[in-house]
C-alpha cells in the first residue's frame, strides 16, 4: 500500500552501488563490413573504466584482460576499433599502439605500430582491395603543446607493421572512408579557431595502390574540396561507388547531402531544407547518425532530432524522398549498416523506461521496420535490473522566455515512487536538481539514466536545461552561445527554474531548487552562484570538473579545443578581458551558497589547480564548500568507486542543504 512522505525523504531501491557497481556503458557499436558479425565496446565502470570489445550475439570478449580499448585522440576519444574479415584492430590507450588480433577464440594480439606512446591512433578504415592496409587518423603529442600537436591522415601496413604519412596540412581530421572499389578516399577536416561543427570541409582523393611481391604502397592524386564551404559538413559514408554522402549545416539545420563523383557535383538530398537536425555536434568520432541499408546505395535510414527526441527515416538518397519510421527509441547513436542485402542495420537505442542496448533494426514496407536486441538473453551486462513501474516519463516543454516568447528547451521529470502516493505535506512542490550538460553545445536527451531516476524515486524532481548553444534544434539556437558562453547558458538555467517555479507551471519548489553540471555545466553552475542576474536561485550547488578560470583554460587545455573559447566568449591571445570577466574565479568571494566540488586528478581537459583554488577561496572566508578529489580519474569519471562515492555525496550535500534529515544541516 502507497504512503506518503514529504519530497526529497522517500526511500528507493535504486543506490549508487547498484547503478554504478554493475553498469557498464556501450560506447560504440561496429560492424565487420564482410561478415556481418555485430560487435560492441564496452566500458566497465567495475574495471577501472576499462573499455573491452565484445562479440555482440555471445557476449565474448575479443581482447585480452590488460587491454583498454581506447584513444585520446582529440582527447574525448571514440572511433578506436574496427573488424574487418574476422580480424579486428584496436588502439590500447594503455601504451597507445594499434593491435590486431583474430576474433577467433583464443587469439593472440599483435601490435601493428611502432612503440612510441606519443602516437595517438582512431578512425580505422581498411582498403577493400588491400585490407592489410589501414588508413587511420594519426595524432603526434611528441611536442604535446596545444598548438604543437600534430594530426594527420597516415596508412597502417598491418603486416610490414609500418606507419607512412598521407594527408597533412589541416589542424584535425575525421572519417577517412576508402570508395567500395578503393579507388577514392573521402575524409573530413577543419582548422582553427573552427570545431567540425563550425565549419569543417570534405576532400576527395584519387588512390593508386601499387602491389609488389614484398608491400603495398598508396599515393593519393587529384584532391579536391567537395562540400560547401563556410558551413559544417561532416559524418560522411559512401552509399556506393559513385555517391558520397554526408550532413551539412548550410540551410541553418543539419540536413543530409551527397557528391555524385561522375558528375562531380554536390547537392543536398532533400529538395527542400528541413527544420530538423540529421546529426549532432561531433564531440565524439563515433555517433554517426545514419546507416546505408541497401546494396545499390538507394536508400539509407537517418536520424533526426524532434523536440528534444529522436526520430527515424526511411530516405531516398537519389529522390529525397522521406518516410518516418515509427519506433520506440528516443536516443540512437552509432548508427551502422549489418546488411545492405537484407536492409539490416544496427545502432544504440535508449527509450524512456529501458535502459541503453545494442538493437538492429530490419526495413520493412516504406514506412515500417522492426527491431530487436543484438545480445543473446544474458550475453552481456545489462547493468541494474529495476522494475519499470519506478521509472518517472520524462516531459519535453519548449519555455516561452519573455518579453518576446523566445523558446527555451528543457526536459522535466516529476518525482515518481509506486511506493509512495505523494508528499504528506499539504500544498508542497517538490525540490528540485537542475542539471547543466556539459559540452556547451551538447544535448542533454530523453532515455533512461539511473542516476536520474535514483533522484526521482527520492522525492526530487529533475530538470534538464537544454540552453542556448545546445544542438538538436538547428543551427540559429546553437549560435545563441557565440561570445555568450557563460552568459546565456547561465541565465537560461535561472530563466528555466524560475519559469518551472510559478504559474502556470508550479512544478517545483522556488526555495529548494539546486544545480549541478560537469565541465562546461561547471562553469554555468559556478557562474550561475557568482555573476548573474540573480545568485540566490539556487540553495545549492555541485561542480564536477567545473570550468572556473577560463584564462587558464586557454592555456591549459588541449589542442582540440584550444581555440574553441574565442567563439564562445570572444577576445583572443591578445585581449583576455573577456575571459576574465566570463571567469567564477574571479568571483568567488559572491558565492554564498552551499557548494560541493567533485575533480579528477589526472583531467587534463580542466586541471584540478583550477578547482583547488575555488575551494581555498571559499573556505577562507568561512563559506559553505565542500572538495573531493579522486585520484587516476580525468575529464569524466570511468571508475565503479569514483561514480559511487560521487553520487552518494552530492545526495548527501543537497539532504544536508535543504534540510531534508532531521535535526541536519549545512
Amino acid at each position: 500500500m502507497s504512503e506518503r512522505a514529504p519530497y526529497g525523504t522517500w526511500k528507493s531501491p535504486i543506490t549508487a552501488e547498484r547503478i554504478t557497481g554493475s553498469s557498464t556503458s556501450t560506447d560504440d557499436v561496429i560492424v565487420d563490413a564482410i561478415t556481418s558479425v555485430i560487435y560492441h565496446l564496452e566500458g566497465r565502470p567495475a574495471e577501472k573504466g576499462r573499455c573491452v570489445l565484445i562479440e555482440s550475439e555471445t557476449g565474448r570478449e575479443i581482447v585480452g584482460k590488460d587491454v583498454n580499448v581506447r584513444t585520446g585522440v582529440h582527447e574525448y576519444g571514440s572511433a578506436s576499433a574496427i573488424v574487418h574479415d574476422g580480424i579486428a584492430y584496436y588502439s590500447n590507450i594503455i601504451d597507445n599502439r594499434v593491435y590486431k588480433v583474430s576474433v577467433k577464440e583464443g587469439s593472440q594480439a599483435e601490435p601493428i605500430t611502432p612503440e612510441n606512446k606519443a602516437f595517438r591512433y582512431a578512425c580505422f578504415n581498411n582498403h577493400p582491395v588491400e585490407p592489410r592496409l589501414l588508413v587511420s587518423i594519426l595524432e603526434d603529442h611528441s611536442n604535446d603543446t596545444p598548438s604543437t600537436v600534430i594530426n594527420t591522415l597516415v596508412i597502417i601496413d598491418t603486416k610490414a607493421k609500418t606507419v607512412t604519412p598521407l594527408v597533412s596540412g589541416a589542424d584535425f581530421y575525421a572519417l577517412p572512408k576508402f570508395s567500395p572499389d578503393g579507388t577514392k578516399l573521402a575524409w573530413q577536416h577543419w582548422n582553427h579557431p573552427n570545431m567540425p561543427w563550425d565549419n569543417s570541409q570534405i576532400s576527395l582523393a584519387d588512390v593508386s595502390l601499387i602491389e609488389s611481391d614484398k608491400k603495398s604502397t598508396l599515393t593519393l592524386s587529384n584532391i579536391t574540396t567537395v562540400a560547401k564551404e563556410g558551413c559544417s559538413n561532416g559524418f560522411l559514408a559512401w552509399a556506393n561507388k559513385k555517391t558520397l554522402v554526408w550532413v551539412c549545416d548550410i540551410s541553418g539545420f543539419i540536413n543530409p547531402w551527397k557528391y555524385d563523383v561522375s558528375a562531380k557535383k554536390a547537392g543536398p538530398i532533400f529538395a527542400s531544407p528541413v527544420k530538423e537536425d540529421f546529426g549532432g555536434a561531433m564531440w565524439l568520432l563515433c555517433f554517426f547518425p545514419y546507416a546505408i541499408v541497401d546494396e545499390t546505395g538507394k536508400v539509407g535510414v537517418f536520424k533526426a532530432y524532434r523536440d528534444g527526441r529522436i526520430v527515424l527515416y526511411r530516405v531516398d538518397i537519389e529522390t529525397g524522398d522521406r518516410r518516418q519510421i515509427e519506433n520506440p527509441y528516443v536516443v540512437v547513436e552509432s548508427m551502422r549498416s549489418v546488411s545492405k542485402s537484407t536492409g539490416t542495420f544496427t545502432f544504440l537505442g535508449t527509450q524512456v523506461d529501458q535502459s541503453e542496448k545494442v538493437i538492429v533494426g530490419s526495413l520493412g514496407a516504406t514506412d515500417t521496420a522492426s527491431f530487436a536486441t543484438a545480445t543473446a538473453s544474458g550475453a552481456v551486462s545489462k547493468g541494474p535490473d529495476f522494475d519499470s513501474s519506478l521509472v518517472t516519463i520524462p516531459r519535453g516543454i519548449s519555455l516561452k522566455v519573455p518579453p518576446k516568447d523566445d523558446l527555451l528547451h528543457v526536459i522535466y521529470y516529476p518525482p515518481h515512487n509506486p511506493l509512495y502516493a505523494g508528499t504528506s505535506i499539504d500544498g508542497e512542490k517538490p525540490p528540485c536538481v537542475v542539471n547543466v550538460h556539459g559540452g556547451p553545445t551538447g544535448m542533454a536527451q530523453q532515455g533512461l539514466s539511473w542516476k536520474i531516476q535514483y533522484w526521482t524515486t527520492r522525492g526530487f524532481a529533475w530538470l534538464d536545461v537544454n540552453y542556448g548553444g545546445s544542438f538538436g534544434y538547428g543551427k540559429q539556437y546553437m549560435n545563441r552561445l557565440w561570445h555568450g558562453w557563460g552568459v546565456v547558458d547561465v541565465e537560461d538555467c535561472i530563466t528555466a527554474s524560475q519559469l518551472l517555479a510559478k504559474q502556470p507551471h508550479s512544478l517545483i519548489d522556488p526555495n529548494r531548487i539546486v544545480i549541478r553540471g560537469s565541465s562546461s555545466g561547471g562553469l554555468t553552475v559556478l557562474g550561475a552562484l557568482s555573476n548573474s542576474s540573480n545568485t540566490e536561485v539556487y540553495a545549492a550547488a555541485t561542480s564536477l570538473y567545473g570550468v572556473t578560470d577560463l584564462v587558464g583554460l586557454v592555456k591549459d587545455t588541449h589542442k582540440f579545443e584550444s581555440q574553441y573559447m574565442f567563439s564562445l566568449v570572444g577576445g583572443s591571445l591578445e585581449d583576455m578581458k573577456p575571459f576574465e570577466k566570463r571567469s567564477p574565479i574571479n568571483y568567488v568571494d559572491k558565492i554564498n551558497r552551499p557548494l560541493l566540488i567533485l575533480q579528477g586528478d589526472i583531467d587534463r581537459v580542466v586541471p584540478k589547480e583550477q578547482a583547488e583554488v575555488v575551494y581555498e577561496s571559499i573556505k577562507k572566508r568561512g563559506g559553505v564548500v565542500e572538495y573531493k578529489l579522486y585520484p587516476g580519474e580525468g575529464h569524466g569519471f570511468r571508475m565503479k568507486e569514483t561514480q559511487c562515492d560521487a553520487l552518494e555525496r552530492e545526495l548527501d550535500f543537497y539532504e544536508r542543504a535543504l534540510g531534508l534529515r532531521e535535526g541536519v544541516k549545512l
